[in-house]
Protein backbone atom coordinates (compact mmCIF):
# COMPACT_ATOMS: atom_id res chain seq x y z
CA UNK A 1 0.00 0.00 0.00
CA UNK A 2 1.29 3.46 -0.89
CA UNK A 3 2.43 5.42 2.13
CA UNK A 4 0.09 8.45 1.70
CA UNK A 5 -2.90 6.16 1.19
CA UNK A 6 -1.96 4.20 4.30
CA UNK A 7 -1.56 7.43 6.24
CA UNK A 8 -5.01 8.58 5.06
CA UNK A 9 -6.63 5.33 6.15
CA UNK A 10 -4.99 5.46 9.57
CA UNK A 11 -6.24 9.05 10.00
CA UNK A 12 -9.74 8.04 8.91
CA UNK A 13 -9.84 5.05 11.25
CA UNK A 14 -8.63 7.05 14.25
CA UNK A 15 -11.06 9.88 13.49
CA UNK A 16 -14.00 7.49 13.26
CA UNK A 17 -13.03 5.77 16.52
CA UNK A 18 -14.01 8.95 18.38
CA UNK A 19 -17.63 8.83 17.20
CA UNK A 20 -18.87 5.75 19.11
CA UNK A 21 -17.09 6.96 22.26
CA UNK A 22 -18.63 10.40 21.90
CA UNK A 23 -22.10 8.97 21.27
CA UNK A 24 -21.74 6.72 24.32
CA UNK A 25 -20.96 9.74 26.51
CA UNK A 26 -23.26 12.38 25.04
CA UNK A 27 -26.18 10.35 23.68
CA UNK A 28 -26.36 7.52 26.21
CA UNK A 29 -24.76 8.18 29.61
CA UNK A 30 -25.64 11.86 30.04
CA UNK A 31 -29.33 11.57 29.02
CA UNK A 32 -29.65 8.40 31.11
CA UNK A 33 -28.23 9.88 34.32
CA UNK A 34 -28.65 13.65 34.17
CA UNK A 35 -32.15 15.05 34.66
CA UNK A 36 -32.17 18.82 34.01
CA UNK A 37 -33.79 20.76 36.85
CA UNK A 38 -33.90 17.78 39.21
CA UNK A 39 -30.81 17.73 41.42
CA UNK A 40 -31.98 14.91 43.67
CA UNK A 41 -32.84 12.52 40.84
CA UNK A 42 -29.60 13.32 39.03
CA UNK A 43 -27.56 12.69 42.18
CA UNK A 44 -29.38 9.42 42.85
CA UNK A 45 -28.89 8.30 39.25
CA UNK A 46 -25.15 8.97 39.41
CA UNK A 47 -24.83 7.16 42.73
CA UNK A 48 -26.82 4.18 41.43
CA UNK A 49 -24.74 3.99 38.22
CA UNK A 50 -21.40 5.27 39.45
CA UNK A 51 -19.45 2.80 37.31
CA UNK A 52 -21.25 3.99 34.18
CA UNK A 53 -20.59 7.62 35.04
CA UNK A 54 -16.90 6.88 35.64
CA UNK A 55 -16.75 5.02 32.33
CA UNK A 56 -18.08 8.12 30.60
CA UNK A 57 -15.23 10.16 32.10
CA UNK A 58 -12.65 7.64 30.92
CA UNK A 59 -14.26 7.56 27.46
CA UNK A 60 -14.11 11.35 27.21
CA UNK A 61 -10.41 11.28 28.11
CA UNK A 62 -9.70 8.57 25.53
CA UNK A 63 -11.39 10.70 22.88
CA UNK A 64 -8.94 13.51 23.59
CA UNK A 65 -5.94 11.17 23.43
CA UNK A 66 -7.13 9.87 20.06
CA UNK A 67 -7.61 13.45 18.92
CA UNK A 68 -3.89 14.10 19.39
CA UNK A 69 -2.94 11.16 17.19
CA UNK A 70 -5.55 12.15 14.59
CA UNK A 71 -4.19 15.65 14.14
CA UNK A 72 -0.58 14.45 13.97
CA UNK A 73 -1.42 11.94 11.24
CA UNK A 74 -3.45 14.58 9.39
CA UNK A 75 -0.49 16.94 9.65
CA UNK A 76 1.64 14.39 7.82
CA UNK A 77 -1.06 13.97 5.21
CA UNK A 78 -1.82 17.66 4.60
CA UNK A 79 1.50 19.45 5.12
CA UNK A 80 2.48 19.18 1.41
CA UNK A 81 -0.29 21.72 0.71
CA UNK A 82 0.86 24.31 3.24
CA UNK A 83 3.07 23.41 6.17
CA UNK A 84 2.25 26.53 8.18
CA UNK A 85 -1.51 26.00 8.00
CA UNK A 86 -1.07 22.33 8.81
CA UNK A 87 0.91 23.37 11.89
CA UNK A 88 -1.84 25.84 12.87
CA UNK A 89 -4.32 22.98 12.68
CA UNK A 90 -2.17 21.01 15.13
CA UNK A 91 -1.82 23.98 17.49
CA UNK A 92 -5.60 24.47 17.73
CA UNK A 93 -6.14 20.84 18.68
CA UNK A 94 -3.26 20.84 21.16
CA UNK A 95 -4.90 23.80 22.89
CA UNK A 96 -8.39 22.32 22.87
CA UNK A 97 -7.40 18.86 24.12
CA UNK A 98 -6.05 19.91 27.57
CA UNK A 99 -9.07 22.18 28.09
CA UNK A 100 -11.42 19.29 27.49
CA UNK A 101 -9.35 16.88 29.59
CA UNK A 102 -9.24 19.29 32.53
CA UNK A 103 -12.95 19.82 32.06
CA UNK A 104 -13.50 16.22 33.22
CA UNK A 105 -12.52 17.42 36.70
CA UNK A 106 -16.02 18.90 36.92
CA UNK A 107 -17.52 15.43 36.57
CA UNK A 108 -14.98 14.10 39.05
CA UNK A 109 -16.06 16.84 41.47
CA UNK A 110 -19.66 15.68 41.17
CA UNK A 111 -18.54 12.19 42.16
CA UNK A 112 -16.57 13.54 45.11
CA UNK A 113 -19.60 15.42 46.37
CA UNK A 114 -21.55 12.16 46.45
CA UNK A 115 -18.70 10.05 47.83
CA UNK A 116 -19.70 10.33 51.49
CA UNK A 117 -16.19 11.43 52.49
CA UNK A 118 -15.74 12.60 56.09
CA UNK A 119 -14.83 16.16 55.10
CA UNK A 120 -18.28 16.55 53.51
CA UNK A 121 -20.19 16.05 56.77
CA UNK A 122 -20.37 19.82 57.20
CA UNK A 123 -22.94 19.81 54.39
CA UNK A 124 -26.40 18.27 54.45
CA UNK A 125 -27.35 15.66 51.88
CA UNK A 126 -29.65 18.19 50.17
CA UNK A 127 -26.83 20.74 49.95
CA UNK A 128 -24.47 18.20 48.40
CA UNK A 129 -27.08 17.12 45.88
CA UNK A 130 -27.74 20.77 45.00
CA UNK A 131 -24.04 21.29 44.25
CA UNK A 132 -23.88 18.39 41.78
CA UNK A 133 -25.76 20.23 38.98
CA UNK A 134 -23.38 23.18 39.44
CA UNK A 135 -20.40 21.05 38.42
CA UNK A 136 -22.39 19.36 35.66
CA UNK A 137 -23.24 22.81 34.29
CA UNK A 138 -19.59 23.87 34.57
CA UNK A 139 -18.72 20.80 32.54
CA UNK A 140 -21.14 21.92 29.81
CA UNK A 141 -19.56 25.37 29.78
CA UNK A 142 -16.15 23.72 29.51
CA UNK A 143 -17.32 21.81 26.45
CA UNK A 144 -18.48 25.08 24.89
CA UNK A 145 -15.10 26.72 25.54
CA UNK A 146 -13.26 23.77 24.03
CA UNK A 147 -15.70 24.07 21.13
CA UNK A 148 -13.88 27.26 20.09
CA UNK A 149 -10.86 25.17 19.14
CA UNK A 150 -12.93 22.32 17.66
CA UNK A 151 -14.26 24.99 15.34
CA UNK A 152 -10.99 26.80 14.66
CA UNK A 153 -9.03 23.70 13.66
CA UNK A 154 -11.59 22.91 10.95
CA UNK A 155 -10.77 26.13 9.07
CA UNK A 156 -7.13 25.37 8.22
CA UNK A 157 -7.95 21.68 7.72
CA UNK A 158 -10.87 22.49 5.43
CA UNK A 159 -8.75 24.92 3.43
CA UNK A 160 -5.94 22.39 3.09
CA UNK A 161 -8.35 19.71 1.92
CA UNK A 162 -9.98 22.14 -0.53
CA UNK A 163 -6.63 23.22 -2.03
CA UNK A 164 -4.92 19.82 -1.93
CA UNK A 165 -5.87 18.44 -5.31
CA UNK A 166 -5.70 14.92 -3.89
CA UNK A 167 -8.93 15.09 -1.87
CA UNK A 168 -12.44 16.18 -2.96
CA UNK A 169 -12.92 19.93 -2.68
CA UNK A 170 -16.46 19.48 -1.35
CA UNK A 171 -15.06 17.84 1.79
CA UNK A 172 -12.99 20.94 2.47
CA UNK A 173 -16.06 23.15 2.13
CA UNK A 174 -18.06 20.95 4.49
CA UNK A 175 -15.29 21.07 7.08
CA UNK A 176 -15.20 24.87 6.93
CA UNK A 177 -18.99 24.99 7.33
CA UNK A 178 -18.57 22.74 10.37
CA UNK A 179 -16.08 25.22 11.81
CA UNK A 180 -18.60 28.05 11.48
CA UNK A 181 -21.20 25.85 13.18
CA UNK A 182 -19.05 25.37 16.28
CA UNK A 183 -18.14 29.04 16.54
CA UNK A 184 -21.69 30.31 16.02
CA UNK A 185 -22.92 27.89 18.66
CA UNK A 186 -20.23 29.04 21.11
CA UNK A 187 -21.10 32.71 20.65
CA UNK A 188 -24.85 32.07 20.84
CA UNK A 189 -24.64 29.97 24.02
CA UNK A 190 -22.55 32.52 25.90
CA UNK A 191 -24.35 35.65 24.72
CA UNK A 192 -27.83 34.11 24.86
CA UNK A 193 -27.90 31.65 27.82
CA UNK A 194 -31.43 30.48 27.00
CA UNK A 195 -30.44 29.56 23.45
CA UNK A 196 -31.14 25.84 23.15
CA UNK A 197 -30.54 25.05 19.46
CA UNK A 198 -27.53 22.86 18.71
CA UNK A 199 -26.17 24.23 15.45
CA UNK A 200 -23.21 21.87 15.27
CA UNK A 201 -25.59 18.91 14.88
CA UNK A 202 -26.55 20.34 11.49
CA UNK A 203 -23.08 21.37 10.31
CA UNK A 204 -20.89 18.43 11.35
CA UNK A 205 -21.33 16.34 8.19
CA UNK A 206 -17.87 17.18 6.94
CA UNK A 207 -16.42 15.53 10.04
CA UNK A 208 -18.29 12.35 9.17
CA UNK A 209 -17.72 12.23 5.41
CA UNK A 210 -14.07 13.28 5.55
CA UNK A 211 -12.82 10.38 7.72
CA UNK A 212 -15.05 7.96 5.81
CA UNK A 213 -13.45 9.10 2.57
CA UNK A 214 -9.97 8.76 4.05
CA UNK A 215 -10.71 5.25 5.30
CA UNK A 216 -12.44 3.96 2.17
CA UNK A 217 -10.84 5.88 -0.69
CA UNK A 218 -7.68 7.39 0.76
CA UNK A 219 -5.99 10.03 -1.38
CA UNK A 220 -4.91 10.45 -4.98
CA UNK A 221 -1.37 9.22 -4.52
CA UNK A 222 -0.03 10.76 -7.72
CA UNK A 223 -1.31 14.21 -6.79
CA UNK A 224 -0.06 13.83 -3.21
CA UNK A 225 3.42 12.94 -4.38
CA UNK A 226 3.38 15.86 -6.81
CA UNK A 227 2.49 18.21 -3.96
CA UNK A 228 5.13 16.69 -1.72
CA UNK A 229 7.83 17.24 -4.34
CA UNK A 230 6.72 20.84 -4.93
CA UNK A 231 6.80 21.62 -1.21
CA UNK A 232 10.16 19.96 -0.56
Amino acid sequence: MNSPKKTARIAGLLYLMMFPLGMFVMAYVHPKLIVPGDAATTANNIMASEGLFRLSIVSALIIQLINIFVVLVLYKLLKPVNKNLALLMVIFILIGVPIQMLNQLNHSAALLLLSGADYLTAFTADQLQALVPLFLDLHEHGINIAGIFWGLWLFPMGYLVFKSGYLPRILGLLLIIGGFGYLIEFVALFLFPNFDATIAWFTFWGEVLFPLWLLIRGVNVEQWEKRAIESA
